[in-house]
């Protein structure tokens, strides 16, 4: 059952530092709730590796505990503002991983297990650094499920524009210390990866471009937090754990959990609502991401994060929607200049035809548990919105913008250029000209 309504005034400002043990579930109590317009304001902890090797974390993120947002209820959407997003962390490790046999139940994001007392989640304690510093508390044995097959730290400027990749001593120094390096928040309970010293990869430059792995709203089943989305969420079903699901259990996700590189400060995000209150929540910063994270996890950073939420009533959503910045939307999908608008409009009367087409960017997520179910997924949804064929969604997406890749396996933005006229009939043309000038 989900919780009761929440009948707390509703607050301006919602200030978040505490965490979730890696479960999203329904059943539990959120913060605020934050009223219609107002803020949340959130002090992040690292995504993947911490939370990855720290095995009393359930979920394989340790995202925000789940704000309340008033006037909600299942069938609206939620938009959500990105008003900025710092990056706090002055090191990280990261790296193509490799799982590890005998240490965990079938999923070891969600079920990590000792090898030696057969504990599951077990608490654990740090012992020197290195891939077995990670002990069982019980026992004392090394039990983390996860080590790099390939792995690296990096350090990060001030301004937050570069990170480089540093020698093996180096890392060494900043395990002394990695709560100060990596800026985990006093409430974070996972251990640091940087206790685990990688250093593969030494003196490469990466540019920073920060953005925010996990942001949305709770499901209506409870869940562990990385497999919010249909490509991770495919290994809970059947699966010999606690978290276990049906096929259609899962399509009460909310794909949460997109890892789509252009969810950074200054977009806007629809969000489902598929229990009262919506409980929006967030996590898994990345300094940086190259499309698909084909290393399977990337720069996983502290951070503070500002968002301004808006209900919008009655606007039921399968999944989420994001209007990106102009400088991450596919060249094809990229709104009209006013030569281009000129150049065609001349170019129809020639041909006889009296007007062309007035439309804007959308771009809507789809997941599945490849990147074609994914594809599939968010033609559909694309279709439902706008109330068009998904040949026309496929049509659209060919010639006026593109399929992304937000991650392998299954995470996908099917962007196009969208008719204005759909877009207002399903309520989203207000979006569309705040992002992008429209009129």
């Amino acid at each position: 059952m989900a919780p009761e309504k929440q009948t707390e005034k509703a607050e301006n400002t919602v200030f978040v530092s505490t965490f979730t043990d890696g479960i999203l579930d329904p059943d539990k109590q959120m913060l605020g709730p934050v009223r219609d317009g107002g803020t949340i304001i959130a002090n992040t902890a690292p995504g993947c590796w911490g939370p990855m090797i720290t095995p009393s974390l359930k979920g394989g993120h340790e995202v925000t505990q789940p704000v309340a947002v008033e006037n909600t209820e299942p069938g609206d959407a939620v938009a959500i503002r990105i008003r900025d997003i710092t990056v706090t962390s002055i090191a990280t490790a990261s790296g193509h991983d490799e799982m590890i046999d005998g240490y965990f139940l079938g999923d070891p994001y969600v079920a990590a297990k000792c090898s030696n007392c057969d504990k599951i989640n077990p608490e654990t304690q740090i012992e020197g650094t290195g891939p077995e510093a990670i002990r069982c508390i019980n026992c004392g044995e090394p039990v983390t499920p996860f080590r790099f097959a390939h792995g690296y730290t990096v350090v990060f400027d001030k301004i937050g524009q570069v990170g480089v990749t540093v020698d093996k001593s180096i890392a060494d120094r900043i395990a002394e210390d990695p709560k100060f390096y990596s800026a985990c928040p006093e409430s974070s309970q996972q251990a640091s990866v940087l206790v685990y010293t990688p250093a593969d990869l030494v003196g490469v430059v990466a540019r920073m471009r920060p953005f925010l792995g996990q942001l949305g709203s709770i499901p209506a089943v409870r869940l562990p937090d990385s497999h919010n989305a249909g490509d991770f969420g495919t290994f809970l079903i059947g699966a010999p754990h606690e978290y276990a699901l049906t096929e259609d259990q899962l399509e009460h996700r909310t794909d949460g959990h997109m890892d789509i590189d252009a969810v950074r400060s200054g977009t806007i995000l629809l969000v489902p609502v598929k229990v009262p209150g919506a409980g929006i929540y967030l996590g898994d910063m990345h300094a940086l991401q190259g499309d698909g994270e084909i290393a399977g996890h990337t720069m996983d950073v502290s951070g503070t994060v500002t968002l301004q939420v808006e209900v919008v009533k009655g606007r039921q959503l399968d999944g989420p929607v994001l209007f990106p910045l102009i400088e991450d939307l596919p060249p094809l999908a990229r709104p009209l200049t006013a030569e281009e608008k000129q150049r065609a409009r001349a170019l129809a009367q020639k041909w006889g035809l009296s007007e062309i087409e007035k439309s804007a960017p959308i771009s809507v997520i789809g997941t599945g548990g490849t990147i074609n179910d994914a594809t599939e997924n968010g033609l559909n949804r694309a279709a439902t919105l706008l109330d068009i064929s998904v040949s026309e969604v496929r049509n659209r997406a060919t010639i006026t913008g593109a399929i992304e890749i937000g991650r392998l396996p299954g995470v996908v933005q099917v962007t196009f250029l969208a008719p204005l006229l759909n877009l207002e009939q399903a309520g989203l043309v207000h979006f569309v000209q705040e992002a992008y000038n429209i009129d």
